[in-house]
């Protein structure tokens, strides 16, 4: 993931960060066949995703409501996150 502007965090080798330089960033989660896209400006995330499926093969299919057995709640008008 070099190559796209990703680095590869120390904790877990299947997370990886992308900084920009006014400070969003995206995380990005893979594992297998799943990944999931953490970001601030909704915008970045689309250009990633664009660039991304250049390389792999990538399925869009929205909000992501759980993963690895994790439930993810959203409260959106908080903008807040619940795993279970």
């Amino acid at each position: 993931m070099p190559e796209y502007d990703f680095r590869k965090t120390l904790t877990n080798h299947c997370i990886f960060l992308k900084k920009y330089a006014c400070g969003n960033f995206i995380v990005l989660l893979l594992h297998v066949y799943d990944r999931i896209m953490v970001r601030h400006d909704p915008k970045k995330i689309f250009v990633v995703k664009k660039t991304l499926s250049k390389s792999f093969s990538m399925k869009d299919s929205g909000s992501t409501k759980n993963i690895l057995g994790m439930k993810i709640t959203r409260g959106k008008s908080k903008k807040l996150l619940w795993l279970s």
